[in-house]
């Protein structure tokens, strides 16, 4: 698990509309292939996979306060999809945080 603390309290509905709007288009454009990733809601936690390429999920992530929790399926830590998807995730919340800063609280 890692957590992000983007130092700025979000709502989970503007996290989530933001991965379903950006996560998509931007892996397009950075890899270059046709690939759409579900991003969905589950229970209070997001979660990013693709069903037709990868069993269950690639990320898992939940907001507590101004820092997000965020697990990465431990299957696919080497696949160059989800080190991209990693990539762009991070991008997106520095865009979310204040002054665009994003601290690693814990990395594990």
């Amino acid at each position: 698990m890692k957590i992000l603390n983007i130092h700025n309290t979000i709502a989970y509905t503007q996290l989530l509309q933001l991965l379903q709007k950006k996560l998509n288009p931007r892996f397009r454009e950075q890899k270059q292939e046709n690939i759409d990733f579900k991003t969905e809601d589950k229970g209070g936690v997001i979660e990013i996979s693709q069903p037709d390429l990868y069993e269950g999920f690639l990320f898992r992530i939940e907001i507590r306060g101004d820092e997000l929790l965020i697990t990465r399926s431990e299957h696919y830590v080497d696949d160059v999809n989800s080190l991209t998807l990693e990539s762009i995730l991070n991008e997106l919340f520095a865009e979310l945080a204040e002054n665009g800063k994003v601290t690693l609280v814990l990395e594990g």
